[in-house]
């Protein structure tokens, strides 16, 4: 006699999505209060970090245990008594003063990205971009641009985020046969450094715009790479590329439209040697669509953030690199939802 197992339907993934913001929230406002650099300094009971942070005895043991049971905080003892140490990851990551820092995108996450996202059915029924610029204020790049701190700033976070991606690009990617790199909108220059780092015989250019030189030349400089690393400013959007043996983009294609996208390949087309490769790093949308959820929710975030960007699957890169004339595109997969897509000309 046949037995049938009946199979379980359980809604907790619903649920554990659908109040995924509760943990959200808890973390990014740990980051913002700097709940973690105080850590980082010294282990410290309830009461120390009640007095540091300002806060109210109610929510007091709630917020701080709901950070260890998510993982963020270790503890010992118990309410009055608990003294809160960092978690590793979170001691690593999360500290401001270590190089090492990510908190500067999981801030800006939770003070401009958060409010923004809660009109996201708005943009999918207008197609427009729901932050700064729909009330009529400036871009935020522009707002970041005019100052040099907070140019600074902005440029190590987005490059913290993206270093374990650039250091695995550059250890895995067969520089052999190559001798020059052009990294076109290498903001701070983390990438064309981490090249050179690994590849000795590698010359690289950092390329970017006017205001993010400076920056880009200080990290080269602080790093010691100055005799092959070069910050190079331009507009890639009304200029031309470098000319270079291999062309990277890190996180930029996905902030402009079609249009934009196949004029930055074929820049990078017209700048490039017979054989020489394109190198575009982004969190690629899987090509049936249905695994890469952070790469797509980005893609949303474009919407929310672009008049027009998106990100993309390998097999678009594709479709839009053979009509630029490479000949053969690959996929090399690196930390995370994060791939780079190679086309050679």
């Amino acid at each position: 006699m046949e037995t049938l197992t009946k199979v379980q339907v359980d809604p907790s993934k619903i649920m554990q999505i659908g109040m995924g913001f509760f943990a959200s929230k808890t973390m990014l406002t740990a980051v913002n209060m700097g709940l973690f650099t105080h850590l980082a300094k010294a282990d410290l009971t309830g009461q120390s970090i009640k007095e540091k942070l300002g806060l109210h005895h109610r929510g007091l043991y709630d917020f701080l245990d709901s950070l260890v049971a998510l993982g963020f905080l270790k503890r010992t003892g118990i309410k009055e008594t608990a003294i809160y140490s960092n978690a590793e990851d979170t001691d690593l990551f999360l500290d401001k003063n270590k190089p090492s820092y990510i908190g500067g995108m999981l801030e800006m996450a939770n003070n401009r990205l958060y409010p923004f996202w809660n009109n996201l059915e708005e943009g999918l029924k207008t197609g427009k971009p729901q932050n700064e610029t729909k009330t009529g204020d400036a871009p935020i790049f522009e707002i970041i641009y005019a100052d040099h701190l907070r140019l600074k700033e902005f440029l190590s976070a987005m490059g913290g985020i993206q270093m374990g991606n650039f250091m695995m690009f550059s250890k895995m990617f067969d520089f052999t046969d190559y001798h020059t790199l052009c990294d076109a909108g290498g903001a701070g220059g983390y990438l064309a450094a981490q090249v050179a780092m690994n590849n000795q015989h590698m010359r690289c250019i950092t390329f970017d715009l006017p205001p993010v030189e400076p920056v880009a030349r200080e990290n080269i400089n602080m790093m010691g790479l100055s005799n092959r690393v070069s910050a190079q400013s331009g507009d890639f959007l009304t200029e031309d590329l470098p000319k270079a043996d291999v062309i990277t983009m890190g996180n930029v294609l996905h902030d402009w439209g079609t249009k934009e996208k196949k004029t930055l390949i074929k820049k990078a087309y017209d700048a490039l040697p017979q054989g020489g490769a394109l190198v575009v790093i982004e969190n690629i949308i899987d090509d049936n669509r249905s695994k890469n959820a952070f790469g797509l929710m980005m893609s949303l975030n474009m919407n929310i953030e672009t008049p027009e960007g998106f990100d993309f699957s390998a097999a678009d890169f594709n479709g839009w690199a053979k009509e630029c004339g490479f000949t053969q595109t690959s996929v090399m997969s690196l930390t995370g939802p994060s791939s780079a897509v190679i086309a050679i000309k």
